[in-house]
């Protein structure tokens, strides 16, 4: 999240002779990236969350169970990534 806001705080700029050169297609590209970014963050974040919850209260009554746990956490972290990633696109997109 906080990549997205130092990428999407560099692209805005003020007026310039009497005319605004922040476009509303820019506006609603940086905001689609950082609403992009910052709900897949979330998800991301309750996903391991839960899941973090469940491996305790499963590892301890089963061990075996710790590394298929392990790697839905890792699924559940590339929840978050690809939202950072949609967010590059889009914030790429609006200053091209």
């Amino acid at each position: 999240g906080l990549i997205i806001a130092v990428i999407i705080s560099n692209e805005v700029t003020t007026v310039e002779e009497k005319a605004p050169s922040y476009t509303t297609f820019k506006a609603f590209a940086h905001f689609g990236g950082g609403l992009a970014c910052g709900l897949s963050g979330l998800a991301a974040g309750m996903a391991i969350g839960i899941v973090g919850e469940t491996l305790t209260q499963a590892s301890a009554a089963q061990p075996k169970l710790f590394v298929g746990m392990v790697l839905i956490l890792i699924f559940a972290e590339a929840l978050g990534l690809y939202g950072l990633i949609v967010g590059l696109i889009l914030a790429a997109k609006a200053s091209s």
